[in-house]
């Protein structure tokens, strides 16, 4: 497969059409366009290709006529802007960092470049766990068992392996990467329990201690020279887990944020992180976000409401109308995609297309309700899925066999590179809709006035299609299980 990005430009479907209220209306003014007689740029990945997101040559514009109904046409409304985009990432966790350090000086370079160079995806998001989760070789924390005043705090563990591959993520990238931090689960004895496995609560005797150590672990990170954007409170804080766990009712969570995260992180002068509630599936968020954005006084700590795609998996299909639900009733607090990754690993299984389909699918849609930024789970996984300390084995989007020293980069690499190359951060999500239901389609209009449209086939057949801007159109074939981004 040849990754022929090297033409690419640093450019940047209301399937939910979310609104917008007067005030971030007034903060964010609509970003200008100019859509002259100009070409478009087509860039293509598709399963029964053999190039991936490969330059397609160009398209010109023509003077638009009224489609048919036997017509397929994706329509684009650059004057209807919406949320305002902050980017697209993964996570370095544990393991990706042991697996990174296993590799070559030449293929470790290989793989920065593919994530973070101009020349790669451009990630510009990044996601790391505090102390341990499941994708690290064992359950650990910063401070010796017991200790309630944190007085032994340290991160010298990370320094290791995770610390030196996030700074050299960092200085690959095109742009500064906007960083956020999650945590699985408390000390255990915060929990009253021998293991921070399986769930369990966080005991009020210890609300102090565990927000301030979030507190002395974003310090610490920034000392070390890694700007801390934001953080979530609790990766999935309804789910007992047999890894990292911990479980928080919605009110729970609401007061944990708004008597002692908020406010110790306003006294520790950290007031400028970006606290982002719930970190867990669409299913329950509106739930979450009724009850904490509905509380002023844990509001106003709150930036936005983080959440992941396995819900999918458990009880049918994906709840995206929950999100616009979220929007819709706090205009004000954002939408991030926090974590998602394809589950049973198979290592026979490295080039199934309906992984990137996955991906494609949930990112248009995520968008198109609303969603501001979106990032992967583990960048970087070995030919085992690992490692994981529970046996929780997953797929990335890029693999390493530590047997041969080789990178295997999987569809959905690709898929995600069709979003996070083009569009970059301070771009404006614009209407798009699609007159089938079988191709789906999102747009963003960039800083510099340039437009990207990522369009998407999942069915059998190639679809031939009218892109319509206005008074103008072009005419275009979408491969079948395919994904094409528009630029122009």
């Amino acid at each position: 497969m040849k990754l022929n990005i090297a033409l690419l430009m640093a450019a940047v479907a209301i399937a939910c059409s979310p609104g917008q209220s007067t005030e971030e209306l007034a903060v964010n003014e609509n970003l200008p366009y100019n859509i002259g007689n100009k070409a478009v740029r087509v860039y293509e990945t598709s399963k029964a290709g053999t190039e991936r997101l490969a330059t397609k040559g160009t398209s010109e514009f023509g003077n638009a006529e009224q489609p048919l109904e036997s017509e397929v046409a994706v329509f684009v409304n650059p004057e209807k802007q919406f949320q305002t985009f902050i980017g697209i990432g993964g996570a370095i966790t544990d393991a990706s960092a042991e697996i990174f350090h296993k590799l070559t000086d030449d293929k470790q370079k290989q793989l920065l470049d593919a994530y973070y160079g101009d020349n790669g995806i451009d990630y510009t998001l990044l996601r790391t766990t505090i102390h341990s989760c499941d994708f690290s070789s064992e359950s650990y924390t910063y401070i010796e068992e017991g200790d309630k005043e944190l007085k032994t705090f340290s991160i010298d563990r990370d320094k290791k392996e995770r610390i030196p591959m996030i700074k050299r993520a960092m200085a690959q990238a095109s742009e500064p990467l906007l960083f956020y931090v999650s945590p699985w689960s408390p000390p255990a004895f915060m929990k009253g329990r021998e293991h921070m496995l399986q769930g369990g609560k966080l005991q009020p005797e210890f609300y102090q201690s565990w927000a301030s150590y979030y507190a002395k672990f974003i310090k610490a990170y920034e000392a070390e020279g890694m700007p801390v954007w934001g953080l979530t409170i609790q990766n999935e804080p309804m789910a007992v887990q047999r890894w990292e766990s911990c479980v928080y009712t919605a009110e729970e969570e609401r007061d944990f944020l708004k008597n002692y995260l908020g406010p110790t992180l306003e006294k520790e002068g950290l007031a400028d992180k970006n606290i982002v509630v719930w970190d867990h599936n669409r299913d329950l968020i509106s739930q979450r976000a009724n009850t904490i954005f509905g509380d002023p006084e844990a509001a106003k700590y709150a930036w936005g409401i983080g959440f992941h795609w396995y819900e999918r998996w458990a009880g049918g299909e994906s709840m995206w109308r929950n999100l616009r639900n979220v929007k819709e009733s706090f205009p004000d607090k954002q939408l991030l995609f926090t974590e998602g990754c394809i589950e049973a690993f198979d290592e026979t299984q490295y080039e199934r297309w309906s992984n990137a389909e996955r991906y494609g699918t949930s990112m248009i849609n995520d968008f198109n309700c609303g969603t501001a930024g979106w990032t992967d789970w583990n960048i970087l996984l070995d030919h085992t899925g690992g490692p994981n300390h529970v046996g929780n084995f997953c797929f990335a989007p890029v693999h390493a066999d530590t047997r041969t020293n080789e990178l295997i980069f999987t569809p959905s690499y690709y898929y995600i590179g069709h979003f996070s190359k083009f569009i970059r951060p301070g771009a404006r999500r614009i209407s798009t809709t699609t007159s089938r239901s079988h191709i789906n389609s999102t747009s963003f209009l960039n800083t510099d006035g340039s437009i990207v449209t990522v369009v998407m086939n999942d069915t059998e057949e190639a679809i031939t299609y009218k892109m319509i801007i206005g008074e103008q159109q072009t005419v275009l074939q979408i491969p079948a299980h395919g994904i094409q981004t528009l630029v122009y």
